[in-house]
């Protein structure tokens, strides 16, 4: 494999999937919705409100793959552009959402029953 078929637009994308349907089998384990409002930025801070104590190594887990997450992103923009690492991750997120439903939360998810 020579460095230019490393960088496509299709590996990054499987890359990125791959991150992320990992993170969305560990928040739905954890039942954080990760995709409503605040709750990624409150998770990588640790914040009590959203982070179980009683369960730290998967919420560890859990947070260190959203930094993957958020890294791999920048390496695809900085490889390939910004424009082109949106389109990617708006595509992953799309294709998740239809494998997982509103387990995520997000603005068209509704409630889960707790």
């Amino acid at each position: 494999m020579t460095d230019i078929d490393r960088f496509t637009t299709d590996r990054w994308e499987h890359l990125l999937e791959e991150v992320d349907l990992e993170i969305a089998q560990c928040a739905i384990m954890c039942k954080v919705r990760l995709l409503d409002p605040g709750v990624a930025e409150r998770l990588l801070q640790q914040d009590p409100m959203v982070w179980d104590p009683s369960r730290d190594s998967a919420f560890t887990k859990l947070r260190g793959l959203l930094v993957m997450h958020f890294t791999t992103e920048q390496q695809i923009a900085d490889c390939i552009g910004p424009e082109h690492a949106t389109a990617i991750a708006e595509r992953v997120r799309a294709h998740l959402r239809g494998r997982v439903g509103g387990q995520l939360g997000g603005p068209l998810a509704p409630a889960a029953d707790t």
